[in-house]
């Protein structure tokens, strides 16, 4: 038009810019501006609003910024859609605090924000997950005499969902409907997506009624999110029932829906059905990611299917057809490989990796150490761990805690006690159970002061398990401070932790061995009262103590409780009991006795048995059994 002549007017030319900057071209549209400007018409705030939209829709905020500062210099007074654009802009881009300036700036100079304004704020301060100062945006909107409407509460939901505040979310969504607003799709499913974070998923359940009888139905996020939640709740038949009804309600499960169906299934050890959702996520045209690969190969490893898993990690290797597999994928098929002792075939895939371009990351060479360890290889563990070094990784607490547990089950003191040292300096830092461990260790190994430190750093910096107690109460009562064992005893029970069966194992032995009886014998009448039924570690120990005391009555009285729980005697307790029945009775030879070593089972002898038979063999020993 210009070179033939013919002046172009301003529409046109308006026309123009609108349609480079739809196309994209921003750079062009910039140039037909220049255009107007040379053509001597004035610029207007429509001109440029759409520069500024296609800015902002470019990413280029700065631009957009600097445009804007410019209007007024070029007699153009910007409005509140010019206001709200860059407002829109900069959320996206993260600069929420210069679009809260904006809002601020907006009221000063009279230029009215509207709902547009609020909103878009609200939702770019959810999205930094500042869903508080949006809060407070609203009460600003409503003292300014805005409505808030279903869109505002759906940003504030989802804002405060997405950090974990799901109370928070749901109480905003019954504010709205008491304030009279109808929610749609999106905030019906903000709510349904917290109540299944939550747990709740029978008030999801019913929300998604609610949503029925309003006539808004549920779409594929909606079911996807209840869908998850009640796998992740353990209810894996109401989660397949729900993936069901999603179906018969005519909503196509997307790629995500089937992933969180296969995952829930794998969890569960449901292989079979796994791969017939497998099969049907094929069939409907949804192409399988790496994260349905990796659901698949977990699954198969923990049931033990490593063989049909490495066969599935092979497709994926070789054939393009599968998806490509990621380093949670070679680190799956690894675990699978160390947890059968395949630790040299875990080797070469780690090998494949490296092949392919990737080192892993610490979980991987974490894996390959935990396998080395396990088959008590030290020395390829530590050329683990300098490739971990070497290659720049940073150790975890899981490195630490797998090295420090297999010093711990070898005897080596030192290198367990300078890892735990290093491992302090590891954030999080050591757990409870790398404390226990290295405390287990140090109780074995005699060396009480040093165990007696580390449970008091235990108890100034955490809450000590009855692991830990246990623990310190055996290698206390072994060094034979008995008084020290009964308050740990104490402060364990005041603690409200509850002896379980090695407490009171523990307890009854070390007594026992210490010629304290009674007290033994009340430990172990204690333990017979709260349900728990002895070995024959603790009767052999109560027995002997028995003996070396000259309790015959002690003995016989055991030996018929013992016939009460029918239990299953091992040789070495057939011996202590025969041992025991001779060193109290003067009228009975050892070599009188039959061989009680074995059942006619092969899995040990009945005290009932053994009694009756010694009781018919020898008479003098007055066993009577009812």
């Amino acid at each position: 038009m210009a070179s033939s002549g013919i002046p172009p007017y301003f529409k046109t030319l308006r026309g123009v810019v609108e349609s480079f900057v739809d196309a994209g071209g921003v750079g062009h549209a910039c140039g037909v501006v220049g255009l107007i400007l040379k053509r001597g018409y004035d610029l207007n705030v429509f001109v440029m609003n759409v520069i500024l939209k296609g800015l902002c829709r470019k990413g280029e905020v700065q631009g957009a910024v600097d445009l804007f500062r410019s209007m007024e210099r070029n007699g153009v007074k910007p409005d509140a859609y010019s206001y709200n654009t860059l407002v829109n802009g900069l959320c996206k881009a993260k600069k929420v605090e210069e679009a809260r300036s904006l809002l601020v700036e907006m009221k000063r100079l009279s230029c009215c924000p509207n709902s547009v304004t609020y909103t878009t704020l609200m939702d770019g301060l959810c999205k930094e997950g500042r869903p508080e100062e949006a809060l407070e945006i609203m009460v600003d909107m409503r003292e300014n005499g805005l409505d808030v409407d279903v869109f505002v509460y759906g940003a504030l939901m989802n804002g405060f969902i997405r950090v974990g505040k799901f109370d928070r979310g749901r109480e905003l969504f019954y504010e709205m409907l008491e304030k009279g607003i109808s929610p749609n799709v999106v905030t019906f499913g903000c709510l349904v997506h917290g109540l299944s974070k939550m747990g709740k998923w029978e008030e999801a359940i019913h929300v998604l009624d609610a949503m029925a009888e309003r006539g808004s139905f549920p779409d594929v996020f909606v079911y996807t999110s209840l869908i998850d939640g009640l796998f992740k709740e353990g209810k894996v038949k109401k989660a397949l029932e729900m993936f069901d009804l999603m179906v018969k309600k005519g909503q196509q499960p997307s790629s995500v829906t089937y992933n969180v169906v296969i995952y829930g299934m794998c969890k569960e050890g449901l292989m079979r059905e796994a791969f017939e959702v497998f099969e049907t996520m094929r069939m409907k045209g949804e192409k399988p990611d790496v994260h349905t690969y990796n659901s698949l190969l977990m699954g198969l490893c923990n049931k033990g299917r490593v063989d049909e898993a490495l066969h599935l990690f092979n497709l994926m290797v070789k054939d393009k057809d599968y998806a490509e597999p990621d380093v949670m994928t070679f680190n799956m098929i690894m675990h699978g490989l160390c947890k059968e002792g395949r630790v040299a075939e875990a080797e070469n895939i780690y090998k494949k990796m490296v092949a392919r371009g990737s080192c892993g990351n610490i979980v991987t060479l974490n894996t390959l150490l935990g396998g080395y360890l396990s088959k008590g290889n030290i020395k390829h563990a530590m050329e683990v761990w300098k490739r971990i070094i070497e290659l720049g990784l940073v150790p975890n607490s899981s490195t630490y805690s797998i090295m420090i547990n297999a010093f711990c089950k070898t005897g080596m003191v030192s290198m367990a006690k300078g890892l735990f040292n290093k491992m302090r300096a590891c954030k999080p830092g050591p757990t409870l159970s790398d404390c226990n461990t290295l405390l287990g260790l140090l109780c074995k190994e005699d060396q009480l002061d040093q165990a007696r430190a580390l449970f008091k750093e235990i108890r100034d910096n955490r809450e000590p398990d009855l692991i830990t107690f246990n623990t310190m109460i055996d290698g206390t009562f072994k060094a034979r401070d008995f008084q020290a064992a009964k308050d740990l005893l104490k402060e364990m029970l005041n603690r409200g932790l509850a002896p379980d069966i090695f407490t009171f194992s523990t307890l009854i032995n070390r007594l026992s061995k210490a010629g304290l009886l009674d007290e033994a014998k009340e430990i172990y009448d204690r333990m017979i009262s709260v349900g728990y039924a002895p070995d024959c570690i603790v009767l052999d120990s109560l027995l002997k103590g028995f003996s070396s005391k000259g309790d015959a009555k002690g003995v016989m009285s055991l030996l018929h409780q013992m016939s009460d729980l029918d239990v299953i005697l091992d040789k070495k307790i057939i011996a202590t009991i025969v041992s025991c029945l001779c060193q109290n009775s003067s009228n009975l030879d050892v070599n009188d006795l039959p061989n009680f070593s074995e059942s006619k089972s092969g899995v040990g002898m009945r005290c009932t048995e053994l009694l009756s038979t010694l009781g018919k063999s020898h008479p003098d020993l007055q066993i009577s059994i009812v």
